[in-house]
């Protein structure tokens, strides 16, 4: 059975951090994109970042350029995303998604992944 499980969201003040963590199973995770999105109340789903998960390359959107960073320990199947100076307007639903592919293009909007967590709330206060 295929689970993507999400933890480590919470409430913060603006400037503070947080660390994501998605744990995969029940496939296997060499060769895949992986990835974290969020969803704000009455927006659309955004990709933030990526990872390869064999070769370790990243991929950010510009809005959390240089404030987030993504990781994975490929020995435990688990991703992470250290979000650092956080700001009110990075409050959404997380969640995290695998692509059962070695390409990531196309993965800003979400389509294409195959795989998906059940999301975990991250709320920044000002």
């Amino acid at each position: 059975q295929v689970q993507l499980v999400e933890s480590g969201g919470g409430s913060v003040q603006a400037g503070g951090s947080l660390r994501l963590s998605c744990a995969a199973s029940g496939f296997p995770y060499s060769s895949n994109c992986m990835g974290w999105f969020r969803q704000a109340p009455g927006k659309e789903r955004e990709g933030v970042a990526v990872i390869y998960t064999t070769g370790g390359s990243t991929y950010y959107t510009d809005f959390v350029k240089g404030r987030f960073t993504i990781s994975q320990d490929n020995a435990k199947n688990t991703m992470f995303l250290q979000m650092n100076s956080l700001k009110p307007e990075d409050t959404a639903m997380y969640y995290c998604a695998a692509r059962r592919s070695i390409s990531c293009i196309g993965w800003t909007t979400g389509k294409s992944f195959d795989y998906w967590g059940q999301g975990t709330q991250v709320t920044v206060s000002s």
